[in-house]
């Protein structure tokens, strides 16, 4: 696809305050995710607390849930009040929360990487542990904060993929190794979810909507990280785009 015709892929930002103004921002990896991976320019969506998906999804050919240090505010599903140190994001849960599930609805690809994934499984009824380090029989799932950055993105476990979904159809292989960096994770799995990976404690990794109209995956790990070196994320990437891709014709027609 020339430059002229590249596919659209909106970028889920956050709302965080810098000194006395709120910002809007997106980690620069899952835009070069995007440039670099995938036959596509990205596009930041706000997160104003409000998104009118209606206007907006017809214009876009995929839609990337990113990661962010952010947690989502426990009421979202019923979980107990968060410690008073928890960074929260209001105006991102309002903004990604109603969008998610109105871009699957409407077929849009759907790609949601580590928050993102975590926001999937609230918006299907799901529950999440917010302290995995606190639930017995888990392995130790949040980075060193001590390490350089190469570190904390390292690969750090396998997991166990299942056969017949997007990601073992994507990577055709039954095992991969992933990196690591996060603090809360799949509790109960919500209604119209199917598991796609598991760590080997049995913390889902990720999952698919069983009848979304086009792609759409979770993933708890971080694929965008260094996206080009690492022939299981490309692939993860690759599926992703290719459905972007036949949107955009579509779209485009």
């Amino acid at each position: 696809m020339s430059e002229e015709g590249l596919a659209v892929i909106g970028v889920t930002a956050c709302n965080q305050q810098l000194g006395l103004h709120p910002f809007n921002i997106v980690g620069e990896k899952y835009l070069l995710s995007i440039a670099d991976a995938t036959n596509a320019w990205p596009l930041v969506i706000p997160a104003l607390g409000h998104c009118p998906a209606e206007t907006i999804l017809p214009r876009l050919d995929g839609i990337l849930f990113t990661g962010s240090p952010s947690n989502i505010e426990p009421h979202h599903y019923d979980g107990p009040t968060s410690d008073v140190d928890t960074l929260h994001d209001p105006k991102r849960d309002a903004t990604n929360l109603p969008l998610l599930r109105a871009a699957i609805d409407a077929g849009v690809p759907v790609l949601a990487i580590c928050r993102g994934f975590q926001e999937m499984n609230v918006v299907y009824g799901g529950t999440l542990h917010q302290k995995l380090h606190e639930v017995d029989g888990l392995i130790e799932h949040r980075e060193d904060r001590t390490a350089s950055v190469d570190i904390q993105y390292g690969l750090s476990h396998e997991i166990k993929i299942e056969p017949g979904g997007l990601l073992h159809e994507a990577w055709g292989r039954n095992l991969a190794e992933v990196n690591s960096v996060h603090t809360q994770g799949v509790d109960r799995l919500g209604v119209g979810l199917r598991p796609e990976a598991y760590a080997l404690d049995g913390l889902i990794e990720a999952f698919s909507v069983k009848n979304a109209k086009n792609f759409a995956l979770g993933v708890q790990f971080h694929p965008e990280w260094k996206v080009l070196d690492n022939a299981f994320y490309r692939a993860i990437f690759s599926a992703f785009n290719t459905a972007c891709q036949v949107r955009a014709s579509k779209r485009t027609r």
